[in-house]
């Protein structure tokens, strides 16, 4: 049990904190809504099973914070999830790749242009 009495997922359930409580490390009281995150979507039992199955005890804390995280994408956006942020991200990723490379051909153009050539492409329109 934590020093400040239970952890956040006692309080919320209303149940004292055993000593031994799986989720106390995970979810503080100084946090409350951490805890609410991952109930709401994951549910207590669920939660506090899939940390004492977890083979490697030293990822606890990483799990109990990726499912923190996912669920609050979940809440947030019910459709997609954690799958629309990483959309987003890829979008952005992608967005400022083409404005990149956009900038690099403006930049060669303007190169081309004060040697006196014209850009390549105006080259084969006239050819044709």
């Amino acid at each position: 049990m934590n020093m400040s009495g239970r952890c956040a997922a006692c309080k919320y359930l209303r149940r004292r904190c055993p000593s031994d409580c799986i989720l106390s490390p995970y979810f503080p009281s100084s946090d409350p809504q951490r805890f609410t995150y991952v109930n709401r979507i994951y549910g207590a039992s669920n939660v506090a099973k899939m940390l004492q199955e977890l083979i490697m005890p030293h990822l606890r804390a990483e799990a109990a914070e990726t499912w923190r995280y996912e669920a609050q994408c979940k809440i947030q956006d019910l459709i997609y999830g954690c799958i629309g942020v990483i959309s987003q991200l890829y979008i952005n990723k992608y967005k400022i790749y083409t404005e990149c490379q956009l900038a690099k051909t403006r930049v060669e153009i303007a190169l081309m242009n004060s040697d006196g050539q014209e850009p390549p492409q105006a080259q084969v329109d006239q050819q044709i």
